[in-house]
């Protein structure tokens, strides 16, 4: 059975709470059980991390290396950190970087990514279902 591990950032732990005109209304549990739902369906198995401290999700990613793949929000360290970029270079799995909201179309600072250019892939703007299809992604092999 393959192992995605999912790793979500700062403040992902208030999704629900937290600006749910952009994020929504479910939260980070519920995400976690839909993502359980649907991963058991494909034959997956999903393993969940959260932390909003850096060294934190460096670990997560350096634990997660050997996984068939990790779904990745790194939230705003997406932005601007370099030990997490070097992490995932590091690691031999895939990583899909996951946003909930289509941040080119947000913010200037936002539209940076120090982490895409080392991820297999990217997917923003489409709230929790970004996940699901970070998830199809790697269950295929893509």
């Amino acid at each position: 059975m393959k192992r995605i591990s999912v790793i979500n950032g700062p403040n992902m732990n208030l999704l629900g709470k937290r600006e749910p005109d952009k994020y929504g209304a479910a939260s980070l549990a519920e995400l976690n059980e839909t993502l359980t739902r649907k991963a058991a369906a494909l034959g997956v198995h999903c393993e969940f991390f959260n932390s909003n401290a850096e060294g934190a999700l460096v670990t997560a990613i350096q634990e997660a290396a050997d996984a068939d793949g990790i779904i990745l929000n790194a939230a705003a360290y997406t932005h601007y950190s370099i030990a997490i970029r070097d992490a995932i270079a590091a690691a031999d799995a895939p990583v899909v970087e996951v946003h909930m909201t289509n941040v080119a179309a947000r913010e200037d600072f936002r539209r940076v990514s120090v982490i895409a250019p080392v991820c297999k892939g990217s997917i923003a703007g489409f709230g929790a279902q970004s996940y699901v299809l970070a998830l199809y992604a790697l269950a295929e092999d893509f």
